[in-house]
């Protein structure tokens, strides 16, 4: 089908939660081919999904061959790759145990409800401009009010406060705090960089506290930042960890980690779908082909920030924010009339989370486009406003 007619289908058939003007039919590497034929450089690899770039042969051919043997069984059964996966997780994390679930929502979830089981406490303290997931605990715990305030009341209870002041956290937990949650970077607030003591001080108030600490690294995890996961910059060990997109490649799949002592017992959670068998191949994979990569990321990062730096970039690993304000989707659908897919996160910021196979070159021709876009639109950056 032609663009046309899938529009008009979807008007018709699909409730209109998404806003979207693009119908891509192929990827591959860096790039992605629109049903026209147009080919696309692809800087949000599906929202920071594609870390191993679109359709990895590696990936791809795990992905096939446990298709043609076993694709689902439950978990009333041991699953092909599921222990191995786990495995490789936890000697990643430093965690010592791994439930998996179908998305990073199921991840927060699942996190909530360990923390309030194993602690006997009911409340929660998250940040301002986190983003935590759309299912309801989830959704309690994720700040933006136009999308949680229409849905309350929602349990948990939670408390926001700012992000990146530790002091705001000392002060908001009471005698009920199951736990503090948080992203080592705010990823859809933009890519929010805290200060660098932030989660260490963190760590010690919770510990201090006798309250949880867990770390949403949705985004952040399976190499993003440079490090398998983000916290390891800041030499701290989480209690919870929450992971999804990069996971399996593009293969829907998630998983929540936790340190020793903590665990779901039997009966406690579960899922049909969750580490299925397609979904474990492709998170051994995708495994297998980010250890040849990450340690390149950092190099990437300091390009990107070179190119960029007209405007101000948060630069994180491969993870770009640019305050913009009302002028990102400007910049945004020029970067898309010229072959370069970019994405307007939360308050105007544009963000740019390029697979991590993205070449030299690639990140050149990218950063090339975004600042033709700056200059043919006269759009400056906001420096003091994210």
């Amino acid at each position: 089908m032609n663009i046309t007619e899938v529009k008009e289908r979807e008007a018709t058939y699909i409730m209109p939660t998404f806003g979207r003007e693009i119908l891509l039919t192929r990827g591959e590497g860096s790039y992605v081919w629109d049903s026209e034929g147009n080919r696309y450089l692809d800087l949000v690899a599906g929202i920071a999904v594609c870390s191993t770039g679109h359709c990895h042969p590696a990936v791809v051919e795990a992905i096939q061959e446990q298709a043609k043997t076993l694709m689902h069984c439950s978990n009333l059964y041991y699953i092909p790759h599921q222990a191995l996966l786990a495995e490789k997780l936890v000697t990643l994390s430093g965690m010592a145990k791994v439930f998996f679930t179908n998305s990073g929502t199921e991840a927060m979830e699942a996190a909530i409800k360990l923390a309030r089981i194993r602690t006997g406490k009911h409340a929660f303290i998250a940040c301002e401009n986190g983003f935590h997931g759309r299912s309801c605990a989830a959704l309690a715990c994720t700040h933006k009010p136009e999308i949680r305030e229409p849905f309350g009341p929602l349990q948990p209870s939670c408390t926001f406060v700012p992000y990146g002041d530790a002091q705001a956290i000392k002060e908001a937990i009471t005698s009920d705090t199951a736990a503090v949650i948080l992203e080592p970077v705010q990823g859809e607030a933009g890519v929010i960089v805290p200060p660098l003591s932030y989660l260490a001080d963190v760590r010690k108030i919770c510990d201090e506290a006798g309250v949880l600490l867990i770390l949403d690294e949705v985004q952040t995890g399976m190499g993003r930042t440079g490090a398998w996961f983000a916290y390891q910059y800041a030499k701290i060990t989480p209690d919870i960890i929450t992971l999804a997109k990069a996971l399996g490649s593009g293969f829907p799949m998630g998983a929540v980690l936790a340190r020793e002592g903590l665990q779901f017992e039997k009966g406690e959670h579960g899922s049909t779908f969750a580490g299925g068998p397609i979904a474990c191949a492709a998170g051994c994979a995708t495994i297998n082909v980010l250890k040849d990569l990450i340690a390149d990321v950092p190099r990437k990062s300091l390009l990107f920030a070179e190119l960029l730096k007209a405007h101000n970039p948060r630069v994180y690993g491969l993870m770009i924010g640019i305050s913009i304000g009302d002028r990102c989707p400007d910049i945004a659908a020029y970067c898309a009339k010229h072959g370069v897919l970019v994405n307007c996160a939360a308050h105007g910021n544009l963000r740019l989370v390029p697979p991590l196979t993205i070449s030299d070159s690639e990140i050149m021709e990218a950063c090339h486009v975004i600042n033709e876009a700056f200059s043919s639109l006269s759009v400056t950056c906001k420096i003091d406003e994210i």
